[in-house]
Order: structure tokens, then C-alpha cells, then sequence
């Protein structure tokens, strides 16, 4: 087990000084081209050495005739060529004393047949030479805090704290808007792994475990190729780090699946069930939960039990987070009769305090963002709280409008109101040290979803999915202790 990401063989590709890149020209519809563009559009600050046979520069960056031909010695490679020509282009870096490559060729064990020869003479290659690399078959890789997008796509520029591993490169090229639009992040750092002939998922759970900029590790997993060290690994990051996995493959249409995506051999879900179990992994059942799980336990503290309160401003969206609530483990218990009498000056006639605290309007709406909350965050018996927001900028113009605030000093107002009512959500969560997870039909076009989500407030899109990834918090926490009990 490593203590520090410079141990691990992932550190110089994820955190590479310069870079000799196989596979990009000046043609722009070439993957490698692609992926080198990418790489030049995040502003990665680096050195790329480009190697062509023919072209004297690639994108506007020198091109050298061969990799002997670079002045000095990078860090890694990235290979993106023909099949027939990637064994000995990673002879050729092996001579040169690179000991590290992302080979995205694919062509290998997954195609079956030659492929699988292919792939063992890449692996042969690579031990004579000491080389680790991801891949084949792979996409790149991620380091959003080193401005390093070794992928096809552009990424949205944002810094997170969700580090993943993903036996399916797309999981991590076309989650970038996805992240960004509904939570207003990026990876930390994002490894797509392929045929893992050489690096495999265990490395990288061992690197996340140990990378600072890396609070919550998501994982995609086709198969798990060493059982045993995945236990041992898994186990020993999960007690400081929370690990939650989508697995497919259990159903026999996804063993196929896997077989041909990347000539891994799936096994069946109640084996992996347990392998999650005996290792404190979350699993999820969809890529929404996936984000949403990673998205709320690298968000929140953890709650101590499963016991919460919601807050809300409408019965139906509340009666749903509760429903949810109950399928996902936890329980709302009855406010204790401290609570009720604190929170009588602010519920309404209309209002009930049985849980869901289902508010229906409030006089002040500052109430419903610092002072409510308060009182129910100090409820001894919650362990965490829901809360439904709906307010919008619209609402507050109107209000703004209607009290006579000259138009010019509007946008103003509104930008400070939501400043002050996040904050004081915000404040809260770190004065009592329990979750709170939002939930809204609004999106990130909602000043007050982005606020809070910038905040550090998670917010997520329905009552469902927040009910779920508390849930989650629940497990991971109890999984934990479980695992620190049978450690100790």
C-alpha cells in the first residue's frame, strides 16, 4: 500500500512534466490529433514533443522524425497508432529510458485471436523495459488540477474532488458536462483504463487513495482482475476514503458486453455484492448514482446514524422525500418537543412540524435558510437534514420591485440576498457538523442551486436521488466501522 501518490507507477501520467505524443498530426479528424489539441486547449503547461515521419511541426509545436530525435528524456508516452505499429514504437520509448505510456490503440485482447498475442507482446515489451503503462484500448487520462486533458474531448475547465477509474473510457470523456452542468465540477484526476494489460484498476484505487486533491473515488468496473489485492486495497482506502462502483456484467448479456468492450470476464452480481460488502464500496445501480453518491459523500460530513429531518416548502415534494427516505434506510423521527417549541415563531397555521417540516410560506425568507435549519440541525435526535429549495431570482426581483428598489440597484440586491442566504446554509453545516443535502427541480441556471453547489451545499435534482445518496452516507459510514472493528 502506498502513502504517497510519487509511489505509485500512475504518478508521472497523471502528473507529467512533458510528454512525447505518437499519433497527432495536422490532420484534424484523427483521434490523436484530437486528443493533442485537447491537451493544448485545457493549457497544459508542460512540454509536448510530437513525433511524426513526415511533418516538421504538428499543431504549431515542433515535430521530431522519431523519439530518438527529442533532445530530452519525457516523462511518459502517448500512443495513439496503427495496431501493427504500436509493439515496436513501445520498444522504441522502452530504448530511449521512458519508463511510463498511455497506449489508446486498440486491436488487442479485446478483438480476440491475434489481438490476444498482440497484447502479449506488449506486456512482454514492457517487462523487459520496466515500463508501466495504461490501456490499450484506452481513452487518456484526466488531471483537472494540472490542467491535463489527455482525451478526445474538451473538457468544461473545472477542478474537482471526484477521482475515477474506468474500465470504459467514455465514463470519463463524456462526463465532463455532465459534471459541470449539474454539479459544478470536474475530476480530480480521471484514468481510463481499458484492457489494463499493464496498470489496472487496483493502481488506481491505490493512487486516488493516496492523491490530496481526491476526497471520493468512483469506479467503473467491467471485472475485477486480482480478487484478492482488490479486497486487501480497497479495504484499507475505504477506512479514510469513501469508494463507490457502478458494476456491469452480472446479467449475461453484460458478460458479452464486457467480453467484447474490453476482453475482461464478468462475474455474477451476488459475488460483487459481497466483494463491495467485505470492502466498504458503495455500490451504485445507475451512472446518475454513481455522480450522485461520489457528488454528496465528497460534499458532507458523515452522518453519525440514519435518523434525518426534511425541510420543505411543499407537501408533495416532501411526502416523496420522505417515501424515498424509508426505501433508502433511513428514518424520519418525530421533532422532540425542544424542537417543536423553538420552531413555533416560524411555522404558519398552514405549516406542519411532524416531519417532513413542511413549511408552506414563510414571512421571512432568511428563516428558511438560516434560521429553521438552525433549530433543526440542533434536534438531537436528526442526524442530517433535506431540504427542498425553490426560490428563485425571479421571486426576489418581484419582492425587490414591489418594495420600490430603483432597477439599477436590482441585480445588486438579488446577488447579495443569495450570497448571505447560502452562506448561512453553508455556515451551518460546519458549525453543527451534520450533512445537509438540497434537492431541486431548479437547475444551475438557478443562482441560488449554483451558490449553494459552489458553497460546498450539495443539491441534486429530485427528492429521490437526495433520499438515495443519504442513504449512501448511511451505508458508508456504517461499512466503515464495520471494516475499522474487524481491523483493529
Amino acid at each position: 500500500m502506498i502513502t504517497s501518490i510519487n509511489q505509485s507507477p500512475l504518478y508521472p501520467i497523471a502528473n507529467p512534466k512533458s510528454i512525447v505524443f505518437f499519433g497527432a498530426s495536422n490532420n484534424y479528424s484523427a483521434m490523436g490529433t484530437s486528443i493533442l489539441n485537447a491537451i493544448l486547449s485545457d493549457g497544459f503547461e508542460g512540454t509536448l514533443y510530437p513525433v511524426h515521419p513526415r511533418e516538421k511541426t504538428v499543431l504549431n509545436l515542433p515535430a521530431y522524425a522519431s523519439v530518438d530525435d527529442i533532445p530530452t528524456l519525457p516523462d511518459m508516452a502517448f500512443i495513439v497508432l496503427p495496431t501493427k505499429i504500436v509493439a515496436q514504437t513501445l520498444k522504441a520509448i522502452g530504448e530511449k529510458g521512458i519508463r511510463h505510456a498511455v497506449i489508446v490503440s486498440a486491436g488487442f485482447n479485446e478483438v480476440g485471436g491475434k489481438g490476444e498475442e498482440r497484447q502479449k507482446q506488449l506486456q512482454k515489451i514492457a517487462g523487459q523495459y520496466n515500463i508501466r503503462f495504461t490501456g490499450p484500448n484506452c481513452i487518456g487520462v484526466v488531471n483537472s488540477h494540472l490542467r491535463l486533458n489527455a482525451t478526445f474531448l474538451p473538457s468544461e475547465g473545472k477542478t474537482g474532488f471526484i477521482g475515477m477509474a474506468s474500465q470504459s473510457g467514455s465514463f470519463i470523456t463524456q462526463m465532463f458536462s455532465y459534471l459541470n452542468n449539474r454539479y459544478g465540477q470536474g475530476f480530480s484526476t480521471g484514468f481510463s483504463l481499458g484492457n489494463e494489460a499493464n496498470i489496472d484498476m487496483v493502481d488506481c484505487i491505490e493512487y486516488l487513495g493516496a492523491c490530496p486533491n481526491t476526497r471520493v473515488i468512483a469506479l467503473y468496473i467491467e471485472s475485477i482482475r486480482q480478487g484478492q489485492k482488490f479486497i486487501d486495497i480497497a479495504r484499507r482506502v475505504s477506512l479514510h476514503k469513501p469508494i463507490v462502483a457502478f458494476y456491469v456484467g452480472g446479467s449475461e448479456t453484460g458478460k458479452r458486453a464486457c467480453l467484447s468492450h474490453t476482453g475482461s470476464l464478468a462475474g455474477p452480481d451476488q459475488l460483487y455484492n459481497g466483494v463491495f460488502r467485505q470492502t466498504g464500496i458503495i455500490r451504485a445501480s445507475s451512472i446518475e448514482e454513481l455522480f450522485d453518491f461520489c457528488y454528496v459523500l465528497g460534499s458532507c460530513p458523515l452522518p453519525v446514524g440514519n435518523k434525518l429531518i426534511i425541510q420543505t416548502h411543499s407537501g408533495g415534494p416532501g411526502a416523496a422525500a420522505a417515501d424515498a427516505c424509508e426505501r433508502a434506510g433511513c428514518e424520519l423521527p418525530l421533532p422532540s418537543p425542544e424542537t417543536l417549541e423553538k420552531l413555533a415563531p416560524f411555522v404558519p397555521h398552514t405549516g406542519s412540524a411532524n416531519n417532513p417540516i413542511d413549511l408552506t410560506y414563510t414571512k421571512n425568507p432568511l428563516d428558511f435558510f438560516h434560521g429553521i435549519p438552525k433549530v433543526l440541525l440542533e434536534e438531537k435526535g436528526a442526524d442530517g437534514m433535506l431540504i427542498y429549495f425553490l426560490a428563485t431570482a425571479g421571486m426576489i426581483h418581484t419582492a425587490l420591485t414591489s418594495m420600490g428598489v430603483p432597477d439599477d440597484e436590482i441585480d445588486t440586491q438579488i446577488q447579495n440576498i443569495v450570497d448571505t442566504q447560502c452562506q448561512s446554509i453553508a455556515a451551518l453545516v460546519k458549525t453543527h457538523g451534520k450533512p445537509i443535502v438540497g434537492f431541486s427541480f431548479l437547475t444551475r441556471e438557478n443562482p441560488f442551486v449554483t451558490s449553494l453547489q459552489d458553497r460546498g451545499v450539495p443539491v441534486l435534482p429530485s427528492p429521490e436521488r437526495a433520499a438515495k445518496a443519504f442513504g449512501a452516507m448511511v451505508d458508508y459510514t456504517r461499512l466503515r466501522k464495520k471494516i475499522s472493528q474487524q481491523t483493529d
